[in-house]
């Protein structure tokens, strides 16, 4: 949401003045302002001093009067906020002082009683919590997304044979289905981990004041119910110390980050004409402005990109908290923008890449053509010696050798005599090059067969549809 045009003009008294004699230097006043970016935690500014305000009510030190003319003051100041009619000040630091304020001149003594038994200290500590729990319902449901169209395209091509890799060197046969399953498993442990974080962060540290609490004692279970959390801090100092909550999900973003930019690596090898296993269509593609042939894969390559921005913000928060003596330091205004940045920077990239996945296509000819390679099936013709009863390292061994053969002669595995390379080798051995029989042996739960990634697929679609409709 943009400041309005005279954000910085007007000198309003910081409402902490009363033991200081000079006024705040401007450049210290633009050093030390955060509403340029906490601006944003309004919504549960606004919540969180409604809730306090009952509280009060309750305990006696507002009437009903009071406390309507507070409601109402602030509804008011969120829609203004909504509609882009509020004048934020820097001369008022932050979005706690700037809404107190204008509740204040818009209401009169009721505003001056709002931060009755409540420092700026638990307010934001409250707020950051109430942002990152709204925020990890939103991640979990882009998340949802993104493992959906990972699903429809396992789906699609669940009998589609690629080649599985181990250091970039083919390795052993797969299908493309197995391949997307695996980042529906890696997004999955993402979900857990946020709601982990969730249950961690869902207790209000309101009440807690600037680091010992108040003499003036409100029912800090009661506030806590009417703001959706699920308990309250034991330990004031560390209430308003901890910013755990938010290097976890800073964390959780970072690792899922990084799950997103394996994917887009997978995808930036396979549209290369040297892979040539899919195609990205070109609404999710850019061109050169020199070269007219190219299609670009940009979407994965900032991806990949902007994961450097996820794991340097949770970098930026760590080292900020590294050190700090309790309890609350202005250090702890930096925990923001590395986290509104991370939240921002990861909803866009978990929308865009659902539609980019939704819309991509496999070129099926070109993978199976390239899982067609005999050298995949090496390990099963070390299997089959195995299964006669050769312990597997000289098995390992023998196939080698065989390997070495087919390189040095030109003939494809696939073509050689094996018995006159070892007597081991029976007369069957050719048949272990058959990509159907060596996928359908791997009926081990958790292994690639046709049937095993058709039986997972019927699994996450249960999940994941049960999921999105709760």
């Amino acid at each position: 949401m943009p400041l309005s045009s005279n954000f910085c003009s007007k000198n309003i008294k910081a409402m902490w003045k009363g033991r200081f004699s000079q006024d705040t230097s401007s450049l210290v006043q633009q050093f030390g302002e955060s509403i340029s970016y906490d601006w944003r935690l309004f919504p549960q500014d606004i919540a969180g001093s409604i809730a306090h305000a009952r509280g009060q009510l309750t305990a006696g030190l507002l009437n009903a009067d009071e406390f309507a003319a507070i409601e109402g003051g602030l509804r008011g100041i969120e829609a203004d906020i909504r509609a882009g009619k509020f004048e934020f000040k820097t001369s008022l630091e932050d979005i706690h002082m700037n809404i107190e304020a204008e509740l204040t001149r818009r209401i009169g003594p009721p505003g001056a009683k709002l931060h009755t038994a409540r420092s700026r200290n638990d307010q934001v500590a409250t707020d950051t919590r109430l942002y990152c729990r709204c925020e990890i319902d939103g991640l979990s449901t882009a998340i949802r997304g993104l493992q959906l169209a990972l699903l429809e395209r396992a789906e699609r091509y669940a009998t589609t044979v690629i080649p599985g890799y181990t250091h970039l060197q083919r390795g052993q046969p797969v299908t493309a289905g197995h391949h997307f399953l695996a980042y529906v498993e890696m997004l999955e442990r993402d979900q857990s981990r946020l709601a982990d974080c969730r249950k961690r962060l869902n207790i209000s540290p309101l009440g807690s004041g600037a680091l010992a609490g108040s003499t003036i004692n409100l029912d800090r279970h009661a506030i806590a119910t009417e703001l959706g959390f699920d308990g309250v801090t034991h330990n004031s100092m560390d209430a308003i110390a901890d910013r755990d909550y938010i290097a976890e999900l800073l964390f959780v973003m970072a690792l899922c980050g990084a799950h997103l930019s394996r994917l887009s690596e997978d995808l930036i090898l396979w549209c290369t004409s040297e892979f040539a296993f899919a195609a990205l269509s070109d609404a999710h593609t850019t061109g050169s402005s020199l070269m007219p042939q190219k299609k670009n894969p940009d979407v994965c390559e900032l991806t990949r990109g902007k994961t450097g921005r996820l794991v340097g913000n949770l970098m930026n928060l760590l080292v900020a908290l590294k050190g700090l003596p309790l309890t609350y330091n202005r250090d702890l205004q930096e925990d923001k923008p590395p986290l509104f940045d991370s939240v921002d920077t990861l909803r866009l990239i978990l929308a865009v890449n659902t539609e980019l996945i939704a819309a991509m296509e496999l070129r099926e000819e070109n993978c199976r053509r390239a899982a067609s390679d005999p050298m995949l099936l090496a390990t099963d013709l070390a299997d089959y010696l195995v299964k006669s009863g050769m312990p597997f390292r000289h098995a390992h061994e023998c196939v080698g050798k065989a390997v070495a053969e087919s390189l040095r002669s030109g003939i494809p595995l696939d073509q050689l005599d094996f018995s006159a390379l070892d007597p081991a080798f029976g007369t069957d051995a050719g048949a272990v090059f058959s990509l159907e029989r060596a996928l359908a042996a791997r009926s081990n739960l958790g292994s690639p067969s046709i049937a095993n990634v058709r039986a997972e697929i019927q699994r996450w679609q249960q999940i994941l549809h049960q999921s999105s409709a709760l």
